[in-house]
This record gives structure tokens, sequence and C-alpha cells, in this order.
């Protein structure tokens, strides 16, 4: 996948990327949102395996500002018409700039038009209310909220959200 927008750039990840990867996933500021506030301790070689399982169906990204990796992303079909996605921006001094909103709307996109889902879903913390805005802005809808329905890495229950938006609802801010 290549997706490119001004100066901003979705590319599948490759086998180069696992080291860069690894830093991130093992880094707690970064994947605290995600339950692992040690990170997840997983190494460059592991996530390089991964890498080489990707398929058009479920794919790990890597997001490019300025041909400078930024931040990830992934999708991975749920069923013939459904996919569930992600996103990290994981360079902190590039979250507030609105380049979530516009890569989520290009990867969005292009899942609608290219792969020709009919659905994308995706979940977050409670907490994290700046992805929340972002994604019913975008035109998700929250199908649930799930109270106290996993532990973090350190045994504190955590709360989430389960969004999905229909091709109906997309709002595309990559135009």
């Amino acid at each position: 996948m290549l997706l490119q927008f001004k100066n901003l750039t979705i590319r599948s990840a490759t086998v180069k990327d696992a080291d860069l990867l690894s830093l991130w996933w093992n880094d707690g500021k970064i994947m605290a949102h995600a339950g692992f506030p040690n990170g997840t301790g997983e190494m460059a070689d592991e996530i390089a395996e991964k890498i080489k399982r990707n398929t058009d169906e479920d794919k790990h990204l890597i997001i490019e500002l300025d041909k400078r990796p930024i931040g990830e992303m992934s999708y991975g079909r749920e069923n013939e018409s459904t996919v569930g996605i992600g996103i990290k921006i994981c360079d902190f001094s590039e979250h507030n700039k609105g380049y979530g909103k516009i890569l989520l709307s290009m990867l969005i996109f292009s899942l609608f038009e290219d792969r020709g889902y009919k659905k994308v879903i995706l979940d977050t913390n409670v907490n994290n209310k700046r992805a929340q805005h972002v994604y019913e802005e975008l035109g998700f809808r929250k199908v649930q909220v799930r109270e106290n329905s996993w532990r973090n890495q350190l045994g504190e229950l955590q709360s989430s959200i389960d969004y999905e938006m229909n091709r109906e609802d997309f709002v595309n801010f990559a135009k």
C-alpha cells in the first residue's frame, strides 16, 4: 500500500522497519493507551516475522511526514465486508497538528474505494478523548462502551469504546 497526500505518506511496513517498530512498541509512553505502559516486549526479529506475514487483508503500515517515519497504522479484515483499523502517531512532537484526521481519512477512503469494504471498525481507551474527537469528526459512531472490560499490563481495569463507520457515514478530510 502506498497512499500520499501533500507531505504525508502511508506505506506498507517492510522488515527494515522492524527496528523502529520495536523501539516504538517497547516505549511505555507510546504504548500506554493500548494497555502496555511497560511496552510490548517484542523484539525486532519477532516484528519482522509479523511483517513478513502481512497480506492485502492484514497489514502493518508506516506513517511518514516529509519522508520521516512518525507513526504507524494497521488494518485487518474482520469479514468480507468489515475491516478493523488502528493508528499511533509515535512522535509526540507531531501530535495535535491534525495529521491523525488526515491520515485516517486517507486510509479509510482507500479501504472503501480500493478494497471494497463496507464497514470500518476500531476501538479506543475510554480515556483517549483526543482520539474519540477525531473518530467522531470522521463519521464514526459509538457502538458500545465496554466498562472495566480488560486489564492493562499493570493489572488496572480499563474501559474502551467500540466505533464503526459505514461508507455513507464517512467524512473525507484528505480531499
